[in-house]
């Protein structure tokens, strides 16, 4: 340690030598991820580098120093990491329900009354057709046994009153021509 202490790179080396493996498996286990764990031992050597004298070996042994600073490392890591992907969720969550904001809102139920109004001026036939398939989610064939008229005849309806409904919207101005 007092060669640490005078910055003589072959007593880190040293030390590293003797102590790195352990710290990088007491990090790895704490953290899951050999990456992460691999910068904590940096950390912790680092440390030692910048600062020797804060080890004090009536204390324990460097080992027990190193390791002791490693798993506090360690679990700051892994408490950052948490308290990260909560503020996440929290922003994710904030800004999802910021996303769909009133004017849009308003915007939706403008274009829902006027399809409303469209839909109205439908045929009878074509209108039964278009809110089963579409508004009742039934298959094409589910309506056609409802109405009890052939597939062919409601796929034809429901084809026509589409049309319709289109140049209904494009007239309102809320489809582009």
């Amino acid at each position: 340690m007092v060669a640490i202490g005078r910055w003589r790179h072959d007593a880190l080396a040293e030390a590293f030598r003797r102590h790195s493996g352990a710290v990088f498996a007491l990090a790895r286990r704490v953290l899951n991820d050999a990456a992460r764990a691999e910068e904590v031992v940096q950390e912790v050597f680092l440390r030692l580098w910048n600062a020797p004298d804060r080890f004090d070996p009536g204390r324990g042994s460097l080992r027990s120093y190193l390791l002791a600073h490693a798993h506090g490392r360690a679990v700051d890591a892994v408490r950052s990491d948490s308290s990260r992907r909560r503020r996440e969720d929290r922003d994710a969550l904030r800004d999802s329900v910021a996303d769909y904001d009133l004017e849009r809102q308003v915007g939706d139920v403008i274009v829902a009354e006027h399809v409303r109004e469209a839909v109205a001026t439908l045929a009878p036939g074509e209108r039964e057709a278009i809110e089963l398939a579409y508004f009742g989610g039934h298959t094409y064939r589910e309506v056609a046994l409802i109405l009890d008229e052939p597939e062919g005849t409601i796929k034809s309806r429901i084809r026509s009153g589409m049309i319709r409904l289109r140049h209904g919207l494009i007239d309102a101005e809320y489809v582009p021509s």
